[in-house]
């Protein structure tokens, strides 16, 4: 075995493993737009609920109670769709903040090429 074959051979498990990275980030980046699209879909579809309920609630609520309590019954629409609405934000906001970070599983496999390829003292 010469020079030039060891060459060689370093050379196509260079390439061999930047394609497995390369690989790599791409299903991560894939994967990191899906979750993204989902968290708009859970969005929209929450605040499209979210609307419909309000108004037909607040409909209905103000045709029974349109005589004697139209302002109480205003109140209390008012803060249990608001309190729905918040609900709803904090548990978006919370999915968002507990997601893995971007590329997580790709720099933790480049670390540890890294690392295998540093000279050991």
């Amino acid at each position: 075995m010469n020079l030039a074959d060891s060459a060689t051979r370093l050379g196509a498990s260079l390439l061999a493993i930047l394609q497995t990275r390369v690989e790599l980030v791409a299903a991560e980046v894939e994967e990191e737009s899906l979750r993204y699209f989902s968290y708009l879909m859970m969005s929209l579809a929450a605040l499209f609920c979210l609307g419909v309920a309000v108004v037909l609630c607040a409909m209905l609520l103000l045709v029974l109670f349109w005589d004697s309590y139209r302002i109480p019954v205003l109140l209390f629409l008012i803060l249990l769709f608001g309190g729905a609405a918040a609900w709803l934000g904090l548990k978006l906001r919370q999915a968002y903040r507990l997601k893995p970070p971007l590329l997580a599983h790709t720099m933790m496999e480049l670390a540890r090429d890294r690392d295998t390829l540093r000279p050991q003292p």
